[in-house]
């Protein structure tokens, strides 16, 4: 009976420490985009300038997309890429 007691507590113990685990694995850097309105936008809740912008379709790229999406997935293309 005091050996589960004993293993009741160092789980717990273990349980409770595990919480500040990821604490301080962070590395704390400066932003070099602090302000800019092409990465930040206007406002926090606006979207960045970069998102207007508009690539043109290149049909004769799908082919290796699909390529390269086989060999990463095995094949497998999701149903939510397969155009119909």
């Amino acid at each position: 009976m005091k050996f589960n007691k004993i293993v009741a507590f160092v789980a717990c113990v273990v349980l409770l420490s595990s919480c500040e685990y990821q604490k301080y694995n962070q590395k704390e850097q400066k932003d070099l985009n602090v302000g800019n309105e092409w990465v930040y936008g206007v406002s926090p809740d606006s979207l960045p300038r970069q998102m207007s912008f508009k690539y043109d379709a290149k049909p004769e790229l799908d082919a290796r997309v699909n390529d390269i999406r086989a060999k990463l997935y095995g094949g497998k293309i999701p149903s939510s890429l397969v155009k119909e």
